[in-house]
């Protein structure tokens, strides 16, 4: 029994002296989390969401004022070019159209019955002239008859009446055929007020007829068959009877937050999802930056506000997208993610390795941690932080210590940012935690932690 016991206490003894060796060397350690700086393709990402809009969008207003007798499409169809979409009631119109057709079919008929009447003053123009030149025979003859004696005073008279006669007549055939082509003329001047009245009562009865102006999606119908419309102010109630959006061309329309535009430019590329087409991803390129900064709780321009209150602010960005899709509709809200820059192949480090460093404090203390020179600590004072990372490397001894390097960084990724110096590929970097990065010195021992650290998920009090 006794050898047994002391057995146990031999190993209680040997484990416990083998605890001890291990809490002493691991004394003045600490642990950390470490990774390697690595090269990898980085992407500078500014996020907006918004919704889904039409380039080219109209409200289709009411043009003339009557009862809507019937809708020829409905919310969600596909109209074309010049298709009839609504219609009002044109009783009236289509009369007065009717009406003013008839009044120039009698106008033509008119002017052909004053054109026969001008081929009818010819022909007796021509009469006359034939009657006018055989007197004029019979009168010469007359002269020569009548001068050598032989024919007598009175018959001399008759000629010379005669041949007077037929001229009068000539030049009244020919003031007849004046005044007939002047009543054509006027006729066909009636005509063509007659045709500009037709114009104008055409006109008012195409008002009555709605067509659609481009090829598009009817995303809109504010009004009902059977109600009345009016011509009015656009997007006035009762002055629209549809909302027309041509969907070959999509945009996003999203809000930026003021602390990124700067970086947005015309041209850049994008990838927008829609809420509705989730593992939908579409391709596209910034169009336009909006320069008016939007309040964010109202969304007016701050050009337009008339309050002074100082509040986060947003501008608007469109992007175009590539190839659209079909199953897209206006208003679908929307989340662009838009590359701001982007570099490949570069080298670059964990986000949350970075820390601000004063390089005072590391000169303020000896080898021992005892503080030195006043003067030392007033410098310390003075000085200013530095960006940087803690680079692991070994001593002399072979023992893991945390080096503060300065490090001037690029353009910033997900979760990674560009390393643009002081460090090299390969080199082991602490990146945590958080807690201790803060309170970690250049120079301290450190130790791998292997052992991710457990989040403990907080209860609601009951």
């Amino acid at each position: 029994m006794k050898k047994i016991l002391l057995i146990v206490l031999a190993v209680v003894v040997a484990a416990g002296l083998v605890a001890f060796m291990v809490i002493k060397q691991q004394s003045g350690y600490t642990k950390v989390l470490t990774a390697k700086i690595v090269r990898q393709d980085l992407a500078t990402v500014v996020s907006g969401t918004g919704q889904i809009k039409p380039k080219t969008y109209a409200n289709l207003g009411a043009t003339a004022m009557g009862r809507v007798t019937h809708f020829y499409v409905k919310e969600g169809d596909r109209v074309t070019k010049g298709q009839t979409v609504a219609t009002i009631e044109h009783v009236q119109q289509e009369a007065n159209v009717a009406g003013q057709k008839a009044a120039i079919a009698a106008a033509k008929t008119d002017i052909s019955s004053y054109i026969a009447a001008e081929k009818t003053q010819e022909a007796n123009l021509e009469k006359a002239k034939a009657d006018l030149e055989q007197k004029r025979l019979d009168w010469e003859r007359a002269q020569g008859l009548y001068t050598a004696g032989i024919l007598a005073k009175q018959d001399f008279d008759a000629k010379k009446a005669a041949y007077d006669t037929d001229v009068a007549s000539v030049n009244q055939a020919v003031a007849a055929l004046n005044q007939s082509k002047a009543q054509t003329d006027s006729q066909r001047g009636h005509l063509g007020t007659q045709v500009a009245t037709l114009r104008y009562n055409q006109d008012l009865f195409d008002r009555t007829i709605a067509v659609a102006p481009f090829d598009a999606i009817v995303t809109n119908e504010p009004v009902r068959e059977g109600e009345t419309v009016v011509e009015g102010i656009q997007n006035s109630e009762g002055s629209t009877l549809m909302t027309l959006a041509d969907m070959s061309v999509v945009t996003a329309e999203v809000k930026v937050d003021e602390t990124d535009i700067v970086n947005i430019q015309i041209g850049q590329p994008a990838e927008i999802t829609v809420d509705a087409l989730p593992g939908k991803v579409f391709k596209g390129h910034v169009t336009l930056v909006g320069d008016q900064a939007l309040l964010r709780s109202t969304g007016v321009a701050t050009s337009q506000s008339t309050t002074g209150t100082e509040e986060a602010k947003d501008f608007k960005v469109v992007v175009t997208l590539d190839n659209p899709s079909s199953d897209l509709r206006p208003g679908l809200s929307t989340t662009a993610k838009i590359t701001t820059a982007h570099k490949g192949s570069v080298l670059s480090l964990p986000i949350q390795a970075l820390t601000m460093h004063n390089p005072q404090d590391d000169l303020a203390k000896g080898k021992d941690g005892v503080q030195a020179a006043s003067e030392s600590s007033s410098s310390a004072a003075k000085s200013t932080l530095v960006q940087g990372v803690y680079v692991v490397e070994k001593d002399a001894r072979g023992k893991l210590r945390a080096k503060f390097v300065p490090v001037t960084t690029g353009i910033t990724g997900a979760t990674d940012i560009e390393v643009l110096s002081g460090l090299t590929e390969g080199q082991e970097i602490v990146t945590g935690p958080f807690k201790t990065l803060r309170a970690l010195k250049s120079g301290s021992l450190v130790k791998r932690d292997t052992v991710k650290p457990v989040v403990v998920a907080s209860s609601s009090s009951s």
